[in-house]
């Protein structure tokens, strides 16, 4: 059986400066999902935004939140699409 590997994109707003937070989400969720992700693609976006998408589903949004995502909370919405049985250790407690 084939592997299935994943596209994750991280919009985010560069006049707000928000690329190093892009950057650190990014190298967060490699980290965690160097085999089960394809790529991570950091996405120029419209003013204010910052939004992740895995595969076309917006995993969260900025806007809508009125915050950001801490890095468990993402991780979790990843791992229950790319790798439900998967445990995330730290990220998976409390």
């Amino acid at each position: 059986m084939k592997d299935l590997k994943y596209r994750l994109e991280i919009h985010y707003c560069p006049k707000c400066r928000w690329l190093p937070r892009a950057c650190w989400m990014a190298q967060e969720l490699l980290t965690t999902f160097e085999d089960e992700l394809d790529e991570i693609a950091l996405v120029p976006a419209e003013p204010g935004i910052f939004k992740i998408v895995l595969d076309d589903k917006a995993l969260f949004d900025r806007k809508a939140e009125g915050r950001f995502p801490e890095p468990k909370e993402i991780k979790q919405k990843i791992r229950d699409t790319v790798a439900p049985e998967r445990d995330l250790g730290h990220s998976d407690r409390g």
